[in-house]
């Protein structure tokens, strides 16, 4: 007897399973169970599950009985001509949803020329095995799977047209790509998703070559008359909010500009740009440090004040500012309310961002990289009809990563571009290699994709070919003017009198453990010593007790809380927070001795 579960509950027995199987089979494929419904055979340890319950992934394929698709052509002709719809396959069991249980006993042929006797199922498509990103590749059944998933995560990245209501909208750092374009390689999931509505790319020449260097370690090199006709030209998009909010005791915030007396006022030069309601005006240029919403705010302590004498000069500034290391230009103002009705203030700040050196850029193969250097339009490499790349890629990224579908991409969008149409580069059914090689053949160029070019700078010709083609690139949203840091002094936090931690707080530059051993290796002990010296602080010691003592600034005199002044106290050099420690150790009872020896 076969123990039967159903959502892991036993239920019962049946004698003879595969029967009863094959029947509950039947009977879901006529619609008259739930198509949610599946079922698993264990034939080892001889148990049957049945399960309906939420939560499983499960996935359509085509029914095979008796080495044939159920789908015939009749089927195929009337989908065309959508005289049957998805729903009609499923109620007629054409097409059923596997789970993973039932998948266990399903024989799934990839193709229909793959289909044998024992075939139980068909996919609907060999590339349904990706999702919608990943089978935007092109030719990607070239390319290890690593680089693929790689290729369809940098797709997630990169800038291009994501909303076309964006003037009206208020997202948070976002980017609009100005003159996106649809691939000249494309799959079918290009035109199923509508890719030309939305597309998030530039066709570029790429040239396959180094340059003196500057494009190893996976970083490119682009043409300055390419960046100033426009390639990889940007607008980055920050909102800025402030609203009034109401305080108990019927306090309000008050967005204006601050007067003078307010706590905290800044200068008049910050205020500069507001307008008299205390709001910035459009197209206002700013940077760091510069006011774009006016506020102030009652005091934060109100137990020591009498309720009646809340003078405005107890008021404190709190207005909104433009963060460290940002600038650009007021976009739009938007004034409304909360859901509390109070006032709310909304500022989208635009900054153009041209192509510099540090952004990143990839192809869609997983072959990402940053700009290592922008040169000159005349001193790129030229071919003998006067085409000068967008963009060089450095050949040693190849070998290793194996990814044949960047170099098929070069050649297909090279015959797309010369022959005016579109390639098709779906996964496991693009264009043949072999007819792109000859098509290219036939208007005039190398089969193998090589051009001889010549130096831009001395005009001498290159000894090698120089595989050179057109390719769909990616700006990524990994910008250097958003990453950009560096710090000498600033502001420290209360506690550990150790830097601030952040770009936008102006913070330091942590040295970490690894950091650190780099100093110790080379013997750089003094620049180890200075770099950790950012919480340096100097303390009383008791020699006799080694507890930290106390100095007196009014009397100019030492004493220990626990030994008095009879005692010898020295100064020592320690770091702030191993001062916080010791205090912390006293705290829960424990005695932190300090056993002073002399330097020399």
């Amino acid at each position: 007897m076969t123990e039967v579960y159903l959502n892991s509950k036993f239920i019962g027995t049946v004698e003879d399973s595969t029967a009863f199987v094959e029947s509950m089979l039947s009977e879901r494929r006529k619609s008259k169970f739930s198509n949610s419904l599946n079922i698993f055979s264990d034939k080892e340890n001889d148990m049957l599950f049945i399960e309906a319950s939420k939560g499983r992934l499960r996935r359509p394929v085509l029914v095979v009985k008796e080495g044939k698709s159920l789908l015939t052509e009749k089927h195929k002709a009337q989908i065309t001509k959508k005289e049957i719809s998805w729903g009609d396959l499923i109620d007629q069991g054409i097409i059923e949803y596997l789970d993973a249980a039932e998948e266990e006993n399903a024989y799934i042929a990839f193709r229909e020329g793959d289909i044998t006797p024992e075939t139980t199922h068909l996919e609907i498509s060999p590339m349904i095995i990706f999702g919608l990103c990943t089978s935007l590749v092109p030719f990607s059944n070239h390319t290890p799977p690593t680089r693929v998933n790689m290729g369809s995560k940098n797709q997630k990245q990169a800038l291009g047209f994501y909303a076309a209501n964006f003037l009206l909208r208020m997202d948070m750092d976002v980017s609009i790509l100005e003159t996106p374009q649809a691939p000249i390689v494309e799959s079918i999931m290009h035109k199923i998703s509508n890719y030309d509505k939305h597309p998030s790319g530039q066709n570029l020449v790429v040239a396959i070559m180094s340059y003196k260097g500057y494009n190893m370690e996976d970083a490119i090199i682009i043409n300055r008359g390419s960046v100033e006709r426009g390639i990889g030209r940007s607008t980055y998009f920050r909102p800025a909010v402030a609203e009034e909010l109401r305080y108990s005791g019927g306090l309000i915030d008050e967005i204006c500009v601050p007067d003078k007396d307010v706590k905290g006022y800044r200068s008049e030069k910050d205020y500069r740009l507001l307008e008299e309601d205390g709001i910035i005006y459009p197209e206002a240029k700013i940077k760091e440090d510069d006011v774009i919403i006016g506020k102030t705010s009652p005091p934060r302590f109100l137990s020591s004040l009498d309720e009646y004498s809340l003078a405005s000069n107890l008021r404190r500034e709190s207005s909104s500012t433009i963060k460290h290391g940002e600038k650009g230009v007021v976009d739009f103002v938007l004034i409304t309310e909360n859901e509390e009705g109070n006032k709310l203030i909304q500022v989208r700040l635009r900054d153009q961002r041209i192509p510099e050196i540090g952004d990143k850029f990839t192809s869609r193969h997983g072959q990402k990289g940053v700009v290592g250097l922008i040169v000159d339009h005349a001193d790129m490499p030229f071919s003998a009809s006067g085409i000068t790349p967008d963009l060089i890629f450095s050949p040693h990224g190849i070998p290793s990563r194996m990814t044949i579908s960047h170099l098929i991409e070069l050649i297909g969008a090279k015959v797309g571009a010369l022959s005016g149409r579109f390639i098709d580069g779906t996964t496991f059914d693009s264009e043949p290699e072999k007819a792109l090689r000859d098509e290219l053949l036939r208007m005039g160029f190398r089969e193998n994709g090589t051009e001889t070019l010549y130096n831009g700078e001395t005009g001498e010709m290159f000894e090698t070919r120089i595989y050179i083609g057109n390719m769909y690139y990616l700006k990524l949203r990994h910008m250097v003017a958003n990453k950009i840091h560096s710090r000498g002094r600033g502001p420290i936090q209360l506690l550990t009198r150790q830097p601030t931690e952040g770009r936008a707080l102006e913070g330091g530059l942590r040295l970490g453990e690894m950091e650190k051993d780099t100093f110790v290796a080379h013997g750089a002990s003094m620049l180890l010593k200075e770099r950790f010296d950012s919480d340096r602080t100097v303390v009383p010691i008791c020699e006799t007790c080694g507890l930290l003592a106390v100095y007196d600034e009014f009397k100019k005199r030492s004493f220990c809380p626990m030994c008095g002044e009879n005692t010898e106290v020295s100064n020592i050099e320690i770091a702030y927070a191993f001062k916080l420690l010791l205090d912390e150790i006293k705290s829960f009872g424990i005695y932190p001795q300090l056993k002073l020896k002399n330097k020399y």
